[in-house]
């Protein structure tokens, strides 16, 4: 009886969770449908990219930064502490590009982590009336800016992120990758973010842009100094503090590998995950559970039974597909609603294994410096 209800109910919700996602991501704009219109005003900005080790992608990277079209910006680039080429780069791009300033940091404050330092730092270097934060590894096209810009002041926007195109090589990992921004989707509502009425809020740290005066009202990265996942409390922070904020699909505009294959994608996401459960066992547990009874469970548990429910599971199945062939912003295939029990089970595995670690080490390590958990717990 219950694997009959749970067959039913869980086949339903895949239905209804395929049209929720369909529905409300086709209300999120693309950057690059954004039409650039001449002559408007060009409001000073400042990019602000924290670096630190980051040799492998930096050059390339800051270089489509230092080539953007747009008549009014300055680029502060920070070596947190590097080990590597990081800083050797910096001054020769800074050789080329007089837009392009370099901030050297040489040991961190304590109560910060240091990337959110390092982005301080460049706010407090700047003068602009706006901030762009985003990462050492992301690309841009030539009128990206420009476009994000005429479309924060179009819609009267305190905060624009900007959710990039995901370019890695790896089949595997894009699979999984689709998965995952799917169930990010799925809590943080992105479609939401723009209406007051909400509480949903969005922050990326490849790409938030955010007026001076909002990101101050909101406690600056001082206020999450100690937040692995910085991007998503900032964006959480401004939305609290009132003031309008909105997303859209950096495709064609904004890209970034992020990780070369799935393994480096745990390792990654390893470090900061239990952080999105605010440090509390029991939800990180609750996550992990439910994770397996929506991605990991229904099509293979369904298989294994009787022919009503394998026409169910085909259902489920037929829905996953057309959530990855239709959904606006990951450009999946076909048959990587095929992967989903196994992206799943991916996900379960770092949400536990890094609620473990963490507590475990009483902390955790974050660019080679450690951090009790008591301070992180301190800022949730």
């Amino acid at each position: 009886m219950f694997l009959t209800v749970y067959s039913i109910l869980i086949s339903l919700s895949w239905i209804v969770v395929t049209v929720y996602i369909l529905l409300n991501t086709g209300k999120i704009r693309f950057l690059k449908n954004v039409a650039v219109t001449p002559g408007l005003p060009e409001p000073g900005v400042a990019v602000i990219i924290a670096a630190k080790d980051e040799q492998a992608e930096l050059a390339a990277a800051l270089q489509t930064v230092c080539n953007l079209d747009y008549s009014n910006y300055r680029i502060f680039a920070i070596n947190d502490r590097s080990t590597d080429n990081t800083p050797t780069i910096l001054r020769r791009l800074a050789a080329s590009y007089p837009s392009l300033s370099t901030i050297t940091i040489e040991y961190l404050p304590e109560g910060w982590l240091g990337k959110n330092n390092a982005l301080y730092q460049g706010y407090r270097a700047s003068t602009e009336e706006w901030l762009l934060f985003t990462d050492a590894d992301i690309h841009y096209q030539p009128q990206a800016l420009k476009k994000a810009i005429q479309y924060a002041l179009a819609n009267s926007l305190d905060h624009l992120t900007a959710l990039p195109e995901i370019t890695s090589a790896s089949s595997l990992f894009k699979s999984v990758m689709n998965t995952f921004s799917m169930m990010l989707e799925l809590r943080l509502r992105p479609w939401d973010a723009a209406n007051p009425s909400s509480n949903a809020s969005i922050g990326v740290g490849a790409f938030n842009l955010v007026k001076r005066a909002a990101y101050e009202k909101a406690g600056t990265h001082a206020a999450i100094s100690l937040r692995p996942d910085d991007d998503l409390k900032l964006g959480e922070n401004i939305k609290k503090s009132g003031l309008q904020q909105d997303v859209v699909y950096g495709e064609k505009e904004i890209s970034l590998k992020w990780y070369n294959n799935l393994s480096e994608f745990i390792d990654g996401l390893m470090k900061n995950a239990f952080s999105i459960s605010n440090y509390h066992f029991p939800t990180a547990i609750i996550i992990a559970l439910l994770t397996l009874v929506v991605f990991v469970m229904p099509i293979p548990v369904l298989l294994l039974l009787g022919t009503a429910q394998r026409f169910l599971a085909i259902l489920i199945l037929l829905s996953q597909i057309l959530l990855m062939v239709l959904k606006k912003g990951i450009r999946g295939k076909w048959w990587h609603a095929l992967l989903i029990p196994f992206a799943g089970a991916i996900m379960i595995y770092i949400i536990v294994l890094s609620a473990y670690k963490t507590l475990k080490q009483g902390g955790i390590y974050w660019r080679g410096s450690f951090y009790p958990l008591e301070e992180l717990k301190k800022q949730r």
